[in-house]
């Protein structure tokens, strides 16, 4: 079950449409309107790039393996399609999924060590007390109905890489285009297959772009191009995932790190100022 992506909880519960997320995300802000009007927040994907920072800043600090801190990404993605932000403790909730997410992917970290190192990254938001962090990981799970295996893009990335003769650079290129994806909604739209040869393709058309040679496209694009014709690959999806991308690629040139670190902690201050 856990290796079959078709029959797994994440096909079955956790992809959505485009529409359905938004209306999640509308019922939401629509509980509190008064905390979304008190506390305003960066743009969704800006928040996004900066959870992904801070996820990637704690598993440096503990050498943690790239798959972990995808999968917590998603963990956290699923969790916000069922809390309002402001109403949860954003840097407890995102070192808990950093928590479960290494236990997951077989990489366990010490519940002190992981407490130790998010206190040593946000000493004003992270207590030394590690039973908020085990009781943070109780509602997490809870929330994520225990469906806590998360099929990635890597590993399509490493079974058609042979296949479609990916030299080195543009596996390296694919490889860090799913890294990206994580700071949108993709994980919770696609299927990771669809990411992977989305991400294929804009690593094999990047490396076809610094290596301009001759007229008419490349040898290489065009064995992609038949590949595709033949797969059952949902072409549509795949053009949503690029666009998607590249509004993303958009957006981070406004993103302020010392902004979203400041609409944060004014509001998570404020929650601990009124209890």
């Amino acid at each position: 079950m856990a290796a079959n992506y078709w029959a797994s909880t994440q096909r079955r519960h956790w992809l959505f449409s485009r529409e359905k997320l938004a209306d999640i995300r509308e019922g939401l802000r629509e509980k509190d309107k008064v905390a979304h009007s008190q506390f305003p927040l960066p743009d969704q994907r800006l928040l996004n790039i900066y959870f992904n920072q801070q996820l990637i800043k704690l598993g440096k600090r503990m050498s943690t393996r790239q798959q972990a801190i995808a999968t917590a990404q998603v963990y956290l993605k699923r969790f916000y399609t069922k809390n309002e932000i402001r109403q949860t403790s954003p840097y407890l909730v995102l070192t808990t999924a950093f928590y479960l997410a290494c236990k997951m992917e077989e990489c366990p970290q010490h519940i002190r060590f992981v407490v130790g190192e998010a206190r040593g990254l946000w000493p004003e938001f992270i207590t030394p007390d590690v039973a908020k962090l085990g009781e943070c990981e109780f509602a997490l799970i809870s929330e994520l109905s225990s469906q806590l295996i998360v099929h990635h893009p890597y590993r399509t990335l490493s079974e058609l890489q042979t296949e479609l003769s990916l030299t080195s650079d543009e596996i390296a290129l694919a490889w860090s285009v799913i890294n990206d994806h994580y700071l949108t909604d993709l994980p919770l739209l696609h299927p990771p297959h669809v990411i992977a040869i989305m991400a294929i393709i804009v690593a094999v058309m990047l490396a076809a772009l610094s290596d301009k040679t001759g007229s008419g496209p490349p040898p290489k694009i065009q064995k992609l191009v038949g590949w595709l014709a033949e797969s059952e690959v949902d072409i549509k999806a795949v053009i949503e995932c690029t666009q998607e991308l590249v509004s993303l690629y958009e957006v981070w040139e406004q993103y302020s790190e010392k902004s979203c670190k400041e609409l944060l902690g004014r509001m998570v201050k404020s929650k601990n100022l009124d209890k």
